[in-house]
């Protein structure tokens, strides 16, 4: 018995086990009375090849990252990296008012500030003495 416990010792002892791969891009979202903001990690996309999407309390963003372009007889000895064609989507607690959103894009970070439509923020109601 102890000589099978050290055999599956050995064996599993061996084995390397992949990170698991976080879903691309990468976000950061955090929200307050005004609404929410929004940043995700693209590097290698332009800013004109991404397609942001709000409706109602969704965002969406999609894009395509192009593999790094490759001169014949290159021999690839690590990829990482993803490529290809990306969608992401996240859910917030309350609408948006998609025709406020605003988008920035600096050093391959995105910025999506999301604002709450004025109606549906939370409002503080002072009582007055009767």
């Amino acid at each position: 018995m102890r000589q099978v416990q050290s055999d599956l010792s050995r064996a599993i002892g061996g084995l390397r086990f992949a990170p698991a791969i976080p879903e691309y891009p990468v976000m950061n979202v955090w929200a307050n009375a005004e609404g929410a903001v929004l940043t995700a990690e693209v590097p290698g996309v332009e800013p004109d090849a991404l397609d942001i999407a709000v409706h109602q309390d969704t965002v969406t963003l999609r894009g395509t990252r192009e593999p790094e372009p490759l001169a014949e007889g290159d021999v690839v000895h690590r990829a990482e990296r993803t490529t290809g064609a990306f969608a992401r989507s996240f859910t917030l607690p309350f609408r948006l008012d998609p025709e406020s959103v605003k988008a920035s894009f600096r050093q391959g970070v995105l910025t999506l500030e999301l604002p709450r439509p004025e109606a549906e923020r939370p409002r503080r109601i002072k009582v007055q003495r009767a």
